[in-house]
């Protein structure tokens, strides 16, 4: 009687799991495996990366395994949920796009922290100076990089042609006033899993 009670209650827990119909999911659609547009390899891709990010998400802190969620789709990442400090949100992106395969990171996250107009200012500041530096620089592809700034660091992340681009794209953020320091996640166009003939 224990264990087809135990029988019945997993099989309750399992089988809608397996089922091969659309459903509701982190981001408010879920895909039929049927209708899945992406091919069985870039699927399969797909999961890998997920496994690994999730992986490396709670090594970072086992704390994220109910405040962070991960999505990967297509080789981009999308994360959601809530951290204490914006520091953490920037640590979180900066792991996804250290993910082999990732194309791009979409980082939704929220902070609890309290809010500082001053320091959000000067990071505002020291982000829009980098930003401007790089478009004016005809030797950087500037749409290639995201930008960031939390208490005078800068997170820089990109796909950056060649080892120059990203070695002059990591120089201009440190020559900026009032940097302590710069954190750069550049992958090189000749490292990326799929690149664009």
């Amino acid at each position: 009687m224990k264990s087809r009670l135990f029988l019945t209650f997993f099989l309750i827990l399992i089988l809608p799991n397996c089922v091969g119909v659309s459903s509701k999911g982190l981001f408010g659609t879920g895909v039929s495996i049927a209708f899945d547009p992406r091919s069985v390899g870039t699927q399969i891709d797909d999961s890998i990366m997920q496994k690994n990010l999730s992986a490396r998400i709670l090594l970072l802190d086992k704390a994220y395994f109910l405040s962070v969620k991960s999505k990967v789709l297509d080789g981009r990442i999308f994360l959601t949920g809530k951290v204490d400090v914006a520091e953490e949100k920037l640590k979180l992106t900066k792991l996804a796009w250290e993910t082999e395969g990732v194309r791009s990171v979409r980082n939704d996250i929220k902070i609890k922290d309290e809010f500082n107009l001053q320091q959000s200012a000067k990071d505002l500041l020291i982000t829009s100076q980098l930003r401007t530096a790089l478009v004016l620089s005809k030797s950087i592809k500037a749409a290639n990089y995201q930008i960031d700034t939390y208490k005078k660091k800068i997170y820089i992340y990109g796909i950056a042609m060649n080892a120059d681009e990203k070695e002059l794209v990591i120089n201009e953020a440190k020559e900026i006033l009032d940097v302590e320091d710069v954190i750069a996640s550049i992958i090189l166009v000749e490292n990326l899993r799929i690149q664009k003939n």
